[in-house]
């Protein structure tokens, strides 16, 4: 088995200089991965919780109209085919009276 050391990479993204450690080289290594990594810790954590568009990870904003008023609004979701889709309001004033979503 290879001998590791820590070497120093520079981040693709903020172009910080940040450690590869011996055992995360070793880790990859086991893991027959054939990339070092190109980000920094914070950098990937950042990329990992927001998509392409800055929208944060498996969030959609979706237009959809309101089935209880008729108003057009956006819902942070797909709607699912024969389920009622609420605008904010009604939403919020069926959630208050305990109605069900039936």
């Amino acid at each position: 088995m290879p001998e590791f050391q820590d070497r120093v990479l520079k981040c693709m993204d903020c172009g910080t200089d940040f450690v590869f450690t011996a055992g995360e080289q070793q880790f990859y290594h086991e893991k027959d991965f054939k990339n070092e990594p190109k980000r920094c810790k914070a950098c990937k954590v950042k990329r990992q919780n927001t998509s392409e568009r800055g929208v944060p990870a498996g969030r959609v904003e979706t237009s959809a109209i309101c089935s209880q008023c008729g108003r057009e609004t956006t819902v942070p979701f797909r709607p699912t085919q024969g389920r009622p889709v609420f605008c904010r309001e009604c939403f919020q004033s069926r959630k208050a009276t305990g109605a069900s979503a039936g």
